[in-house]
């Protein structure tokens, strides 16, 4: 199994879940856990989520997350679990 970090951050808008989730179902990439709150108006979400299946090239959907994440008005980034991790790690 391939996981992935997603996170989503930005000023909440209606239906930023609703975009990435039917992204990332277009793109068979499964999603495993999920995170997401609202502060004062500002959305963050976390997401670990399974590539595996997905026929898309790591680098293409992390472009592709890109810019649908400019399109929504939010920042959206993908990272592979392990480096995540290891970038993470105290």
């Amino acid at each position: 199994m391939t996981r992935a970090i997603i996170t989503v951050v930005g000023k909440d808008t209606v239906g930023i879940i609703a975009k990435v989730c039917t992204y990332l179902a277009n793109n068979q990439i499964n999603i495993l856990d999920i995170s997401q709150t609202i502060v004062q108006g500002y959305f963050n979400m976390m997401m670990i989520v399974d590539i595996t299946k997905s026929a898309k090239p790591f680098e293409t959907i992390s472009v592709e997350l890109s810019q649908l994440g400019e399109e929504t008005g939010v920042q959206v980034k993908i990272q592979l679990e392990e480096i995540f991790n290891k970038m993470h790690r105290i």
